[in-house]
């Protein structure tokens, strides 16, 4: 059974430096030996979380599709935006919803036992890093085993190829080690073995 990879950028923004990171860091993982689905976050738009919609209405239809790809899947592959220090709106209210209990599901479903690499990008100069610790540890709040080496890309503005790939060799190696180590962890746990 090859690890199924659910790979998104925390960004709906068309031109979305993270997008960009995302699609190379998918593009890694395939070769490392994954299944991925590579998706936007722009085609599961929601609403902002809110208590009394969720009573009246239940999770919105785009929230239950991410849920279920999220659930069908063994890990993610996330490239995060960083907003004010913290993580973006979409990012956080997408988990928001997700993270919602439906009748007879077991709490946390689509987050438990997953396994998380974490990147980002950012035209400064600590390329997003300081998000990150907000997004890793609302995930591992959730229950998911987020890696320890993550990749965030300062000056991303100047930092790609016309190829997609990033112009760095260290950081093209550094994001292909942590989607590797992705892969590895995510095999080790369907099958049993490294």
């Amino acid at each position: 059974m090859l690890p199924r990879i659910l790979a998104f950028a925390g960004s709906t923004r068309t031109r979305s430096h993270n997008k960009a990171l995302v699609r190379l860091a998918a593009h890694l993982a395939q070769t490392a030996g994954a299944e991925v689905s590579l998706i936007d976050l722009r085609d599961y738009p929601m609403p902002l979380y809110d208590g009394d919609l969720e009573v009246s209405q239940g999770l919105p239809e785009k929230a239950r599709a991410l849920k279920q790809l999220m659930m069908d899947h063994h890990g993610f592959l996330l490239s995060c935006p960083e907003y004010n220090s913290s993580i973006s709106a979409v990012l956080k209210n997408a988990i928001d919803w997700i993270s919602r209990p439906q009748p007879n599901e077991t709490p946390g479903i689509a987050f438990k036992g997953k396994w998380a690499a974490l990147t980002a990008a950012s035209p400064g100069n600590l390329g997003g890093v300081r998000g990150l610790f907000t997004v890793r540890q609302i995930l591992n709040t959730l229950g998911v085993v987020v890696l320890p080496a993550q990749l965030a890309v300062s000056r991303a503005n100047e930092a790609f190829a016309e190829d997609g790939s990033l112009k760095d060799a260290g950081l093209q190696a550094v994001l292909a080690g942590v989607t590797a180590d992705l892969v590895r962890y995510i095999r080790s746990t369907i099958v049993g073995v490294t």
